[in-house]
């Protein structure tokens, strides 16, 4: 893989959710670790994030954790991590996710996802950095949100060219398939702006 060697992956934490999603989270671990890709995401053991995590340690894969002091006090953090940081805060995390990434993909996931992958767009539209940002489709699971944002963009509130901060792929195979021919970031601004 040409110039994408960490991949930060936002996703669900809930294991109430289909197998599916369970699994396809377990898969771009995998496929990321076989391709030399490491893993960044939020450090937890639940739901998606710890299928992520547990593809990737299965193929012998890089995977850093970042969670708050808080939920790692809740005993959700991953401990059998390549590294597990443990920082003071949400803020703080998300700021060492995006250090630590030279891309971003949003599976499937709650209001925490959305969080995290509607601030690293935003960010790219303030030009803070120019890294891929991919939402991954599965089952169309982010339609509403996409036609949301063509709202937003019919009202006025999203200028047309906006809508090209992020990709949309539909499966595990088209996510890797937009990192293989990816550039790798060329702008990244200090995180202490954000």
């Amino acid at each position: 893989m040409i110039g994408i060697s960490a991949l930060c992956v936002y996703c669900g934490s809930s294991n109430h959710v289909a197998p599916g999603y369970l699994e396809a989270a377990r898969r771009v671990g995998l496929e990321a670790a076989s391709r030399g890709i490491g893993i960044v995401f939020g450090g937890g053991r639940v739901g998606m994030m710890g299928a992520v995590a547990e593809g990737a340690l299965e193929a012998g894969g890089e995977v850093i954790g970042i969670i708050p002091n808080h939920l790692q006090e809740q005993e959700v953090g991953h401990d059998g991590l390549t590294r597990l940081e443990i920082v003071d805060s949400m803020h703080v995390r998300k700021m060492r996710m995006f250090e630590l990434s030279d891309a971003f993909c949003a599976l499937p996931g709650g209001l925490g996802t959305l969080d995290e992958t509607f601030e690293i767009v935003t960010w790219k539209q303030l030009g803070l950095h120019d890294a891929p940002v991919l939402l991954v489709n599965l089952d169309g699971y982010w339609d509403p949100l996409l036609e949301m944002v063509a709202h937003q963009a019919e009202a006025g509130f999203v200028r047309p060219q906006h809508r090209q901060l992020f990709q949309v792929v539909d499966s595990i195979e088209a996510l890797f398939a937009a990192l293989e021919t990816a550039k790798p970031p060329s702008v990244k601004v200090d995180s202490r702006r954000l």
